[in-house]
């Protein structure tokens, strides 16, 4: 294990967290933009050293925060599917979780104005609240797929999202 690159993932992610703890509560970016931007090229450095960020090179929390910053690069699209690639692969080879998969394979589809497979992904309304969860593809089928990668109940879900756990 890497265990020094596994503790610039775990600061780059704490960094990262804390932006988007500020953000919220004070309803301004601040830091984010750039703190998501650097933390983008930094994995993207990373990825090409190393490959994907898996749980022998960087442990099983190191691999969380990888794709936690894979997830918070909306900025740079492609980069975010060749992550999804990567992770893909990683998870066949069980080096992720596939829960991490579901998240990021959200993630990217709705970037791309596409529907969302397992449900992890909410938007605000057109006013900036309204907290709602973004368009699902079949619908009927999503507590099952959520199921198969170890996710909770998709209303469970929500209930957290909104802040009713």
């Amino acid at each position: 294990m890497n265990s020094e690159l596994a503790e610039a993932l775990n600061r780059r992610a704490g960094r990262d967290q804390e932006a988007r703890r500020a953000a919220q509560e004070t309803g301004l970016a601040g830091d984010l933009l750039s703190i998501d931007a650097d933390n983008t090229a930094w994995l993207k450095g990373i990825v090409a050293e190393h490959g994907w960020p898996g749980v022998d090179l960087v442990g099983e929390e190191g691999a969380e925060m990888a794709w936690l910053l894979a997830q918070h690069a909306d900025r740079e699209p492609q980069f975010q599917q060749r992550a999804l690639e990567l992770l893909t692969a990683a998870v066949e080879a069980g080096q992720a979780p596939r829960r991490h998969l579901a998240y990021l394979t959200d993630r990217c589809l709705v970037g791309a104005g596409e529907q969302q497979v397992y449900g992890t992904q909410y938007v605000s309304g057109p006013d900036g609240t309204g907290l709602r969860l973004h368009a699902v593809a079949d619908p009927e089928g999503l507590d099952a797929r959520r199921e198969a990668v170890g996710l909770e109940p998709s209303a469970a879900y929500d209930r957290r999202m909104r802040g009713q756990e």
